[in-house]
């Protein structure tokens, strides 16, 4: 038996949408019991760690193995539920491989939303929701987090602007005009709630950055002297906020 199941990158995690407590039993998804027996070579008796988003970190043993499907028992809580930052990351969805990459890499970076947003210039029609969702869940398994984002269906920037919470800033990310830069832009005011809004590859027309900037709730901010891809421009925001104000304090 093995104490702990293993991959490359550390001790093997799943997700899942049961109860976890002592005893608790837990039944996996067809794509997961096949992932565990025939990826991992998982047998009964091999133990593992499964979270929820809510109920903190298990480990577990597998008791039952059938073709297609495993039950595992929660031994014992090896984490209490600790929530990542409150950040969300509203972004004009790019084409499908950066947009795996984005998902994967935000989801890494902590953030607790992901709001696609539909602009002039975007150019992607549709947007997999269930794809996003799937690599944020893989990431969070691999990066040790305890929360998987929550996965939004895309608005437009019109709609997303209107129905934005009365209690949360909004960081807009202008490439195109005078913003200060956003580390003196999170100094005057640390200690709000916050999202952050990211253009497509083109960036925003004029009528949309005077839009945006009409809100009381937007502060504009500069991401340096360089023009970032659409998938870089995300990413730098989530790190520099990360830094500044959040967990990476």
């Amino acid at each position: 038996m093995n104490d702990h199941l293993t991959h490359p990158g550390g001790k093997v995690r799943l997700y899942v949408e049961a109860p976890l407590a002592p005893d608790e039993h837990v039944e996996t998804s067809e794509a997961q019991s096949h992932y565990l027996l025939h990826v991992m070579r998982a047998r009964s008796g091999d133990r593992i760690s499964l979270f929820n988003g809510t109920d903190g970190e298990w480990r577990a043993t597998i008791v039952n193995v059938t073709k297609h499907h495993c039950v595992l028992t929660c031994d014992d809580q090896t984490r209490s539920q600790q929530n990542t930052p409150d950040l969300w990351l509203c972004f004009a969805p790019i084409k499908r491989t950066p947009a795996d990459y984005l998902t994967q890499k935000a989801t890494e970076l902590g953030v607790s939303v992901l709001q696609p947003v539909i602009t002039h210039r975007t150019i992607v029609s549709r947007v997999n929701s269930e794809r996003m969702r799937a690599n944020a869940i893989e990431a969070a398994e691999q990066s040790d987090r305890l929360t998987v984002p929550d996965v939004r269906q895309p608005l437009t920037l019109e709609k997303l602007l209107a129905s934005w919470p009365s209690n949360r800033q909004l960081l807009f990310c202008d490439e195109a005009g005078e913003a200060p830069p956003m580390g003196r832009a999170l100094a005057v005011d640390a200690h709000s709630v916050w999202g952050a809004l990211t253009g497509p590859e083109g960036g925003f027309d004029v009528g949309e950055r005077e839009r945006i900037r009409s809100h009381v709730f937007v502060t504009p901010v500069s991401l340096g002297p360089r023009i970032l891809r659409a998938d870089t421009a995300a990413l730098a925001v989530l790190a520099v906020w990360q830094a500044l104000i959040g967990d990476w304090r």
